[in-house]
């Protein structure tokens, strides 16, 4: 049976699989390797875990389950392979069937979203691993969420803008600027679901104003002629010629609120997490001119 990273090197290499050539060493990637035979391939990769050899006590796997910590940063988990490979498999490592067993070995680096899974024999059943922290888990499916700060629609830089006059601000939304986004992520038969939305977003106008919009602001239309935005505005009472470059820089800072749950084991826990994200954009404040 080939792993996942077998399987695709096995493919590279089937010309000279069929042609029965010798044992052949790949590089794959820093810190890993791939050596194939003549039915299967072999992968190596450092840290996640040591080969099995001997059954001797340093045979065991580095990776054991829990948080990663300075000596190990890796977190691995172990699920034993049913069936096990054929006895002709290089899964083995040179053992026979029975003695001792092949694991799929999933492994995580810190709290990385990646995770690198192999075949791995083992002379004895891994340690239990240690319960999975859904919380760390809600991080990393909040990591893949790829939330960004909010999509300034109004004021624009190119903007005109008068002392007096109401200035409308909103924002574009999608479900990395504003929500909602939801992403999983699963170890060691746990899987935890998150789902991020924007609650709030501040605006810092430059001129010492701090406006708090609850929700992405109204976009202005003609027919508002000069009234004040119903959700989300400012009125400046100076000009921004006394500012760095002659612009005030608006500062807007969107705070997400991410509700996750336990949604595959570990009893149907649930948290909540908070993340905030900034956007700033420059903008000219004129004085209205009138004509005689």
């Amino acid at each position: 049976m080939l792993t996942r990273a077998r399987a695709a090197a096995a493919a590279g290499l089937a010309a000279l699989t069929v042609l029965g050539a010798a044992p052949t060493a790949l590089a794959d990637g820093p810190g890993g390797e791939v050596e194939c035979g003549k039915f299967s391939c072999r992968v190596e990769a450092d840290d996640p875990g040591q080969a099995g050899g001997s059954g001797a006590s340093d045979s065991k796997p580095q990776g054991s389950g829990g948080s990663g910590t300075d000596s190990n940063p890796w977190t691995c988990t172990y699920e034993l392979l049913s069936p096990q490979p054929p006895a002709e498999s290089l899964d083995w490592e040179g053992h026979t069937p029975g003695d001792g067993a092949v694991y799929e070995q999933t492994c995580h680096y810190l709290d990385s979203i990646n995770s690198v899974v192999r075949y791995q024999w083992l002379a004895d059943p891994p340690p239990a691993a240690a319960t999975v922290d859904p919380a760390v888990l809600a991080q990393r499916a909040v990591d893949t969420m790829k939330l960004a700060g909010p999509d300034i629609a109004s004021p624009r830089a190119a903007g005109r803008y008068l002392v007096g006059m109401p200035m409308w601000m909103w924002v574009n939304q999608s479900p990395t600027t504003y929500g909602p986004n939801t992403a999983s992520a699963s170890a060691g038969g746990v899987t935890v679901t998150a789902t991020a939305k924007v609650s709030k977003i501040v605006w810092m106008m430059g001129d010492g104003a701090v406006v708090t919009c609850a929700g992405p602001g109204t976009p202005y239309t003609a027919a508002a002629g000069k009234s004040d935005s119903p959700t989300c505005g400012h009125t400046y009472t100076r000009t921004s010629a006394g500012q760095p470059g002659g612009h005030y820089r608006i500062t807007a800072t969107s705070t997400w609120i991410i509700d996750w749950q336990v949604t595959t084991g570990g009893g149907g826990q649930a948290g909540q997490l908070t993340e905030t994200r900034q956007t700033q954009v420059l903008i000219p404040l004129a004085e209205l001119q009138v004509l005689n």
